[in-house]
């Protein structure tokens, strides 16, 4: 065998490996984000497109593997993966505050009198202080925020506003802030399983409940409710993270890439959210309920009292200071 025939033998071996090799040099890291929603959410359609625009920017470098309907586990049990380096995002609110007690300003009642009201605080000052403290308390960094739909009163009469009450027997989940609100606006609250609801409200052993008009459609809520009264009484938004060990890891360039990625999903959920808002709307009145204006001021008046009794006292000036506005 000559030198030249060796030669292009071991010259034909490295090119096949280097073509062997490519795709997978192509693809350094991929994330994985495991969330509650399932597939036809807009936190998981906004989590896709998150993956896409990070793949685009940087070339397929870094791509993102998406768990829905939690099959990467419970979201507090995602935060433990992610504190422990095993998840590298998640998306997660208020369920933080177990951490970083100003988490809980992800979702006060009567505290965002507007969804511009909410926005301006998620990325004000205030939105600064939270993330920063989540990245310092739960080793979680924040790094995009998506709206949640407002919760709304349903019930089988209109209630426009706190003396239409009048002790309405009403299922809330079991969260003394919760309990300790509505029963200073005059109603007569109490906790119960969600499985439970439907058939309650069927059978008379409440009159009402209170959700998001996306859980008020698909728990089919329209079948034993003919109103929804536009409460509004809990406005908030939910962060989508990233491990702070998983961040620490990427190089600046790479952390200004999902930081972009991240805004590009902020604004596409957005527009999945209010399209959602709308939709439910039409199904609901389509289906049976009158939608029910209230008034919001004297809710919110009649409220903030025990709001302010049940909020811890790092936060309690930054609620009231929202309560002014």
């Amino acid at each position: 065998m000559t030198f030249a025939t060796t030669f292009k033998g071991l010259a034909a071996a490295v090119l096949a490996a280097g073509f062997i090799a490519a795709p997978a040099m192509a693809q350094e890291r991929t994330l994985k984000l495991g969330h509650l929603a399932n597939e036809e959410n807009p936190w998981h359609l906004a989590a896709v497109k998150f993956g896409e625009e990070l793949s685009t920017l940087t070339e397929g470098r870094i791509t993102v593997e998406v768990f829905p309907n939690e099959s990467l586990g419970k979201e507090i049990d995602l935060i433990n993966g992610m504190q422990l380096g095993t998840v590298d995002m998640t998306i997660t609110g208020e369920s933080l505050q177990n951490w970083a007690p100003m988490a809980a300003l992800l979702a006060v009642p009567y505290a965002y009198k507007s969804i511009e009201h909410m926005d301006e605080v998620a990325s004000g000052d205030i939105g600064d202080q939270i993330k920063a403290q989540i990245v310092e308390k739960a080793q979680i960094r924040p790094i995009a925020f998506f709206a949640r739909g407002p919760r709304n009163l349903t019930s089988n009469r209109p209630i426009a506003s706190p003396a239409d009450l009048d002790g309405l027997k009403m299922r809330v989940p079991n969260v003394p802030l919760f309990i300790d609100v509505w029963s200073a606006l005059g109603a007569a609250p109490g906790p119960m399983a969600f499985s439970e609801v439907f058939t309650s409200l069927q059978n008379g052993t409440i009159e009402s409940q209170e959700n998001p008009l996306a859980l008020i459609r698909s728990a089919s809520f329209n079948e034993v409710q003919s109103h929804v009264n536009m409460t509004e009484h809990v406005r908030s938004w939910i962060y989508l993270t990233i491990a702070e060990t998983t961040w620490a890891s990427l190089s600046e360039a790479d952390q200004g890439a999902v930081m972009e990625a991240a805004a590009r999903a902020q604004t596409y959920e957005r527009g999945l959210f209010e399209a959602s808002l709308a939709a439910d709307r039409a199904y609901l009145e389509a289906n049976g309920m009158t939608f029910v204006d209230v008034d919001g001021a004297a809710f919110a008046s009649a409220a903030k009292d025990a709001v302010l009794a049940n909020v811890s006292d790092e936060i309690k000036p930054i609620v009231e200071g929202l309560f002014a506005e």
